[in-house]
């Protein structure tokens, strides 16, 4: 972890011992998802490289994952946790053409490998703007530490690309409990830039098994990616997402 990231973990750590002796409650949400790949353009470096996909140029694999999401509710008005969102998806294939990345160029035909992975680390923090019967609002923040690489082999070459960066984003969560025991949850992390964009938003269904356990399923939509001298990146994958969130 970078010392940005550090920081601010220790930031909430701080509010969440706080928030631990005056009238706070865990939260613990597990979700499991199946991922697949609608977009996935690279070109590295971002002003030299050759840009191809791996999902179009390349066949991305169906990959599976898993998420942690743990945290405080201090007074039912202030939300402080993290989030651990591992991703790794595989592609095969050939490609018509000479294909420089990294510094390395792989000749058309060759049968290339690779591998995309995109970690997620964060620390939020939300309070809750609408309380009522039916519908809760929230916003804040979140920071996020990306630990990102992607690999390309093939014909007995190898070439690598690591990034890790944090960055700053808007966070925000709905529930709208339109029949109990049964809601309606919108929730994400979002923020676009003139270098970039990051998008993980999910919408799910959530059943009520008793007062502090609940199952859901839905759907998850993660986007984003940067263009400039050192990378050009976007992607998109589409999950299909079930889980459980339990309170203690």
């Amino acid at each position: 972890m970078n010392r940005e990231f550090a920081f601010t973990a220790g930031l909430v750590f701080c509010a969440l011992m706080f928030a631990s002796g005056s009238r706070a409650e865990y939260i613990v949400n597990l979700q499991a998802a199946a991922v697949f790949t609608e977009k996935n353009d690279i070109r590295i470096p971002g002003d030299s490289g050759t840009k191809f996909s791996l999902s179009d140029d390349l066949s991305a694999d169906t990959e599976y994952t898993g998420r942690l999401e743990a945290g405080y509710l201090h007074k039912e008005r202030d939300y402080f946790g993290i989030v651990v969102a591992p991703l790794s998806v595989d592609s095969h294939g050939r490609v018509d053409r000479d294909i420089s990345y990294a510094g390395t160029t792989f000749p058309a035909g060759t049968e290339l490998d690779a591998t995309f992975r995109f970690d997620s680390y964060r620390v939020t923090w939300r309070r809750k703007l609408v309380a009522r019967d039916d519908l809760d609002v929230w916003l804040g923040i979140s920071g996020k530490v990306r630990d990102a690489e992607i690999t390309v082999q093939g014909g007995g070459k190898r070439a690598t690309k690591a990034n890790t960066g944090a960055v700053p984003l808007i966070n925000f969560l709905v529930d709208w409990r339109f029949s109990l025991p049964w809601s309606f949850r919108i929730a994400g992390d979002a923020l676009a830039g003139p270098q970039g964009r990051a998008e993980d938003v999910l919408f799910a269904v959530l059943y009520d098994v008793s007062a502090s356990t609940k199952v859901l399923a839905g759907y998850r939509v993660l986007e984003g990616g940067a263009d400039n001298d050192e990378v050009y990146t976007f992607s998109l994958f589409h999950y299909a997402v079930a889980g459980i969130e339990m309170r203690f």
